[in-house]
């Protein structure tokens, strides 16, 4: 399997070669009016000002992206045949040497951020049935592997992805990965496991990351989830989980478990690596209001790894100033949604939630039984109709602290974030 996937580094002109003559012949009516055309205009500001004595007093930049895409059909043939494009580009609006680092903007050599940066990436496609295989630019959003979208433009992989969902209620998911794109970088990479405060070994490098899993709906109201991910000679991964949802009265109750196990593979460039994470989140939502609280507890001698740049999807996703992965960590968290179409408002939606961790390990930074907090806001708008339909407001405001050492990798801070998009679509 290993020599298989490693040869779809010769598979796109093949399958450009493909596409061609098949929409050279019967198929180029599904490949081009199934096809559709999107541009996303993205204001991104981000500042993050720390608190108490620091060599850097704040992250502070702005800057605008410019998103193009473009996704075909598929040929009429026995095998569909296809390709995606994504143009992504980032203009430097506003930043100094002293307030880089956002991860919006690439640092050149010189301490500076680059005045612009660009991206593309290509995406050939086949499908059969209810089964497509992706070769080139590829953007999973799973447990193991979730392509960070949180910044001016999106992390992306290259590699191969096959999705098939041809076995009722079942969707299952493979791939081979041997480089990454940043959010905030041009050129490809190889990949390296996140190793902030230490960690890990940062820079360890791996070119081949693999993985395989599904969701299963057992019922209308509870699917079943297993992955196993490995990055080589670095880190690999099992996860397990479940989501249940329930009606509850007028209401609905919704629960998430989530559950890590990851191990250190091959030669462990990146260190030893001994993790076991279990998180459950609880919902209710009734009307325009859903309440939860979920607790996250890790285990074992290491924190918990996953791949530089992207975003672990643990029970604490989108948490703006940490992710609450340290060794031995437990986090509980409360959180509150309200959707404004209950008051006559639709599109105006408000979030609050409070994240403490305990019990956190990191000797070089304080000892043991150290602790962090955060709180986040948000409050977001889309316009639902009219001249201005597509345009989308974000305001994101976290107030972070711990007892950690100056020199941690998180420190305390307050951060706001404002997101401006404007989404059209030619065709």
């Amino acid at each position: 399997m290993k020599r298989y996937f490693q040869s779809i580094r010769s598979m796109p002109a093949l399958l450009t070669c493909s596409v061609t003559l098949a929409v050279g012949s019967a198929g180029a009516n599904s490949f081009i009016d199934d096809s559709t055309a999107s541009m996303t205009l993205r204001n991104f500001y981000l500042d993050r000002n720390y608190v108490g004595d620091s060599n850097v007093a704040a992250r502070r930049e702005w800057a605008q992206g410019i998103i193009f895409g473009f996704k075909s059909g598929y040929t009429d043939t026995t095998v569909g045949l296809g390709l995606d494009l994504l143009s992504q580009t980032g203009v430097k609006l506003d930043s100094s040497p002293d307030r880089v680092g956002t991860g919006l903007l690439p640092i050149g050599s010189d301490g500076h951020a680059e005045d612009n940066y660009s991206k593309l990436g290509a995406t050939l496609k086949a499908r059969y049935a209810k089964s497509e295989l992706q070769v080139g630019t590829v953007t999973p959003f799973l447990p193991i592997l979730f392509s960070s979208p949180t910044r001016l433009l999106q992390q992306n992989f290259r590699g191969a992805y096959l999705r098939s969902s041809d076995i009722d209620r079942l969707s299952l998911h493979a791939g081979y990965i041997d480089r990454v794109i940043q959010r905030d970088a041009e050129h490809m990479d190889k990949m390296g496991v996140g190793a902030p405060n230490g960690r890990f070994n940062g820079g360890a490098r791996s070119e081949q990351f693999m993985f395989l899993g599904g969701d299963y709906q057992l019922t209308d109201g509870l699917t079943l989830r297993y992955y196993y991910a490995q990055l080589e000679d670095l880190y690999e991964q099992h996860y397990g989980g479940a989501v249940h949802k329930m009606p509850l009265g007028e209401g609905q109750v919704k629960t998430d478990v989530r559950y890590f196990i990851s191990d250190e593979h091959g030669d462990a460039l990146a260190g030893p690596v001994d993790n076991r994470n279990i998180g459950v989140f609880v919902s209710y939502g009734l009307g325009s209001h859903t309440l939860g609280a979920g607790y996250m507890a890790l285990s074992g001698d290491t924190a918990m790894p996953y791949i530089s740049g992207s975003e672990p999807l643990v029970n604490t996703e989108g948490a703006l100033s940490s992710e609450f992965l340290n060794p031995e960590e437990k986090t509980w968290q409360v959180r509150y949604d309200y959707d404004f179409a209950g008051v006559g408002v639709p599109g105006l939606k408000g979030m609050i939630r409070y994240f403490k961790g305990t019990d956190v390990n990191l000797p070089a930074f304080g000892g043991e039984g150290l602790e962090e907090s955060s709180r986040d806001l948000e409050l977001s708008y889309a316009v639902q109709s009219g001249a201005l339909k597509g345009l989308a407001l974000r305001l994101r405001h976290a107030m972070y602290r711990n007892d950690f050492a100056d020199n941690a990798a998180f420190r305390d801070g307050d951060e706001t974030r404002v997101n401006i998009d404007y989404s059209r679509k030619f065709w």
